[in-house]
């Protein structure tokens, strides 16, 4: 059983795309950024960044019936790979017990400037 999770963005219509998708005790959560009403949130902190980026796609899981305590990887896309210390903080404020599998790259950008930081999840919920 498949089912597909809008977060209303335009964007999702427009590229052909779901923010979360939940097939039988899996989640994927797509590439997810520190956006919000369309603004930019926390410009020039890839820590503030990673942790309104983090506590979004909780707030995503939590609609699926799950939490971030059911991740098992997360891939974290970064900008400039000397901000990896501030990403690894805020990250580790979230997983420290959990301890996903992690990836972490950087990449030479985002779709906007300000965008330092991007997050992809993978859940599994045991149900």
């Amino acid at each position: 059983m498949r089912k597909n999770y809008s977060s209303g963005s335009l964007w999702e219509d427009k590229v052909g795309y779901s923010r979360m998708v939940k097939v039988g005790n899996f989640i994927e959560v797509a590439g997810t950024t520190a956006s919000s009403g369309g603004e930019i949130v926390a410009v020039g902190s890839a820590f503030g960044q990673t942790r309104f980026i983090l506590n979004k796609i909780d707030g995503l899981l939590k609609k699926a019936g799950s939490s971030l305590e059911d991740v098992i990887r997360t891939r974290i896309y970064i900008t400039n790979i000397k901000d990896w210390e501030d990403v690894g903080k805020a990250h580790h404020i979230f997983f420290s017990n959990i301890k996903p599998a992690t990836t972490l790259v950087e990449i030479s950008g985002l779709v906007h400037p300000d965008m330092l930081v991007e997050i992809e999840v993978t859940a599994y919920t045991g149900d």
